[in-house]
């Protein structure tokens, strides 16, 4: 397993590098850039910026520069947040984008494993049809439409079941504080529910037909037994090669959610960085979202051979 995830590694370089290599290129062929403003610049100051930068070189010169710091794991300043390196901001930032993500991955987990199995177990019933209705409605509804919603009917209008006030705060942070994580992390929770109970309920129906559970409950097993020892084991593992890139878009911030309530996360800074054209910045967090994804789906498939033992590693 050991030589399996070195190798893995070793052909993640080439594509973190095409990764990398788009981004930067892109990033210069948007229109404007990092010092443009309405109010122009006197032309010798603006030569000293651009030079300070780099950004007086030919674009091709400012890749391999830009890829010499990045081999020495310098992201380099941000163009719009002075007195701040990109990696300050994305350490910044990381702590609270990765609680609200995995707050929500677990929420997700846990209601979507539920839903699933739940489907599952009652095929073709109509526990069945209502839990794919809601988790179509899930999917089909994205998180710029959830967000307002849940905002207005918390938040403005508020909302009191008998005589308790459950009204919810729409914007900041506090520290991380409960109750103004509450709204964030179930808009971002709703949708993964809605795909991870999709995704277990097919698994599970082919699972629980399956001759060793058949043989299971010919035994007398009961049937929370046959189902939680056995048949839940193998039914989750499409799910655990979902999570990884799931898991690396939550963590590493949800552009929508976190600008839409004021969260200061990866996210948020990315939403900045991309509109202020802070190509450093934007730079920097394209590599941490491409490393992260490499990373967790590597750790899925080592997965595998835990909840799997017929899977082996050439």
């Amino acid at each position: 397993m050991l030589s399996y995830a070195v190798r893995r590694l070793l052909g993640a370089i080439p594509t973190l590098f095409i990764i990398i290599t788009l981004a930067f290129f892109l990033m210069r062929l948007a229109p404007g850039g990092p010092f443009d403003s309405e109010r122009r610049l006197p032309p010798e100051i603006e030569r000293n910026i651009n030079a300070a930068y780099n950004l007086d070189k030919p674009v091709y010169e400012q890749y391999f520069i830009y890829l010499g710091k990045l081999a020495h794991f310098d992201f380099g300043p941000s163009f719009k947040n002075k007195d701040f390196t990109v990696t300050e901001l994305i350490a910044e930032g990381l702590p609270v984008s990765a609680q609200l993500g995995l707050s929500a991955v677990f929420i997700a987990v846990l209601f979507g494993t539920l839903l699933g199995t739940i489907a599952a177990l009652y095929q073709n019933r109509p526990a069945d049809y209502g839990v794919m209705t809601l988790a179509m409605l899930g999917i089909t509804i994205p998180t710029f439409v959830t967000a307002p919603i849940l905002t207005l009917i918390f938040g403005v209008y508020g909302v009191s079941i008998a005589g308790f006030d459950l009204s919810l705060p729409v914007g900041g942070w506090n520290g991380g504080a409960i109750r103004n994580m509450i709204l964030p992390v179930t808009v971002l929770a709703l949708p993964q529910i809605a795909f991870i109970s999709r995704l277990v309920r097919g698994s599970m129906v082919e699972v629980l037909r399956s001759n060793y559970v058949r043989t299971a409950r010919a035994k007398g097993l009961p049937n929370h037994l046959v189902v939680f020892r056995h048949a839940l084991r193998a039914g989750l593992l499409p799910l655990v090669s979902y999570l990884g890139p799931a898991i690396a878009a939550l963590v590493t911030g949800s552009l929508v959610v976190e600008t839409i309530f004021g969260i200061p996360g990866i996210g948020r800074y990315f939403v900045q960085g991309a509109l202020n054209r802070d190509y450093t910045l934007v730079m920097g967090v394209v590599v941490y979202y491409a490393s992260f994804i490499i990373l967790l789906n590597l750790v899925a498939d080592l997965l595998y051979a835990v909840l799997d033992p017929r899977v082996r590693f050439g």
